[in-house]
């Protein structure tokens, strides 16, 4: 690595940048970083534009026909993203690459037929939907319109886990930044030309159809780089020996996702149920924002969870907790930091969506603050229980908050609509960030003592 600057090469800097371990994940995470900033930055516009145009109550509705489609699929979804790096990474430190090439084919066909069953839900119940959801059953065909997108995703997650895995961070940054700019691209003609709810919806069904293609093609191209030409014709049955803990890893994974959605990614769901697309519309604006800590930080989770199952597997704890405190430092850093210029500017951002949007969407803003400042802080709290052999332990933390969380959501949001939401999402990470990273390192501590024993046995 070349000198570092005088005022960088000295104490905890020092080591952090020198770090290889720290430097592969930063230099990993800089292009998903670049990749995610410039698309949030876009994203921003994306929805400024969108919300000027429609308005509060269907900017609101937009949400709930957008997150409708996504929680279904999701609800089908085994995260196999996780599982192709835990499983292809395994094999392929092994040397076992037609092995590798066996678990992406079946993380690939598991994923495909949790696709199309996703789909099949949506048209059946788009209905639905549009009744208890949007308040208005003549919306039903946008609800399956936007459903188009889970056809097209049919190998997304599969495949976004692959080039993780063999480091395209630079290919998965660029096909970000495309599909944002082209979103962008279609919303502004959108609003040029002063178009409905269905041009928008439609502009953002072809963003994602373009991220979800152009992601499983790198893919496919990258598998047979790797294993050559015929790597699908590599047999299953190579992973029958492994396939308890294969099952195991998926439906761990697919619960814990499941309880996600239930309490977190379903929020305009609730919203929509049981207050009014005007809340949901508050609410999204809220969201939104909040994105501007979020998002630089996600890079981070995909990243760490690589190196730091690399570092598991050989038995290298100092490392592993040395990633953690490292990675912990950097987003507090910048969570902090930026939660501060939130705090104090954010009534102005809002008022870029529309003045309508003010004050709830601020005050939504500004309770999502505390929980996702601290959830970023330690945002490795579920991922590394999965390779210390506790995949099921964050399922049950989050099962309780689950039920802590939707008693407060039917409290709360009735009578405090959008800001009751932000209360019980805030609270929700607080728990489950908490919990879940006392038990990573009580888990690391005792891991590290017994390959201790071990040795001097």
């Amino acid at each position: 690595m070349a000198e570092l600057p005088a005022f960088l090469n000295r104490g905890i800097l020092k080591r952090l940048l020198r770090n290889p371990l720290t430097q592969r994940v930063l230099r990993n995470s800089g292009y998903m970083l670049s990749g995610n900033t410039v698309s949030a930055a876009l994203g921003m516009i994306q929805s400024i534009l969108a919300a000027r145009l429609l308005g509060v109550e269907a900017f609101g509705l937009l949400g709930v026909i957008t997150v409708f489609a996504s929680v279904v699929n999701q609800l089908t979804s085994f995260r196999m993203g996780e599982w192709v790096i835990n499983f292809v990474g395994e094999f392929s430190a092994e040397g076992r690459h037609r092995h590798a090439a066996a678990a992406f084919k079946a993380g690939a066909l598991a994923e495909m037929s949790s696709s199309i069953l996703a789909f099949v839900l949506i048209i059946a119940l788009a209905p639905l939907g549009a009744r208890f959801l949007a308040h208005d059953p003549g919306t039903a065909w946008l609800f399956s319109l936007y459903g188009l997108m889970v056809l097209a995703n049919l190998i997304a997650e599969s495949s976004a886990g692959l080039l993780q895995y063999f480091d395209r961070y630079r290919t998965l940054a660029a096909i970000t930044i495309a599909q944002s700019a082209l979103t962008l691209g279609m919303i502004g003609a959108a609003f040029i030309a002063k178009a409905g709810l269905a041009a928008i919806v439609l502009a953002y069904l072809g963003g994602k159809i373009i991220w979800a293609v152009a992601v499983t093609l790198a893919a496919l191209v990258e598998a047979g780089r790797q294993w050559g030409r015929g790597w699908w014709l590599a047999p299953l049955s190579l992973l029958r020996e492994r396939g308890r803990s294969m099952l195991r890893f998926g439906v761990s994974t697919n619960l814990t996702s499941t309880l996600t959605l239930v309490t977190r990614d379903s929020e305009v769901l609730w919203l929509g149920a049981l207050s009014s697309p005007l809340q949901v519309g508050y609410y999204k604006v809220a969201r939104a924002i909040i994105n501007m800590l979020l998002i630089p930080v996600q890079p981070l989770i995909s990243t760490t969870y690589r190196e730091v199952a690399r570092e598991i597997a050989a038995r290298q704890w100092l490392n592993v907790r040395y990633l953690l405190r490292s990675g912990s430092l950097i987003s507090g850093v910048y969570s902090v930091a930026t939660a501060l210029i939130l705090a104090f500017f954010g009534r102005y951002i809002v008022g870029l969506y529309g003045q309508e949007f003010l004050p709830a969407a601020y005050y939504s803003l500004a309770i999502l603050l505390l929980g996702v400042t601290v959830v970023n802080t330690l945002y490795w709290n579920r991922i590394i229980l999965l390779p210390l052999g506790l995949p099921e332990y964050p399922t049950k933390v989050t099962l309780v908050a689950a039920l802590v969380k939707i008693a407060l959501v039917l409290v709360l949001v009735p009578s405090l609509g959008a800001q009751g939401m932000a209360i019980s999402l805030s609270a929700f990470f607080l728990g489950t960030g908490s919990v879940l990273a006392w038990k990573t390192l009580q888990r690391l501590r005792a891991s590290a003592e017994a390959t201790e024993v071990a040795a001097m046995g």
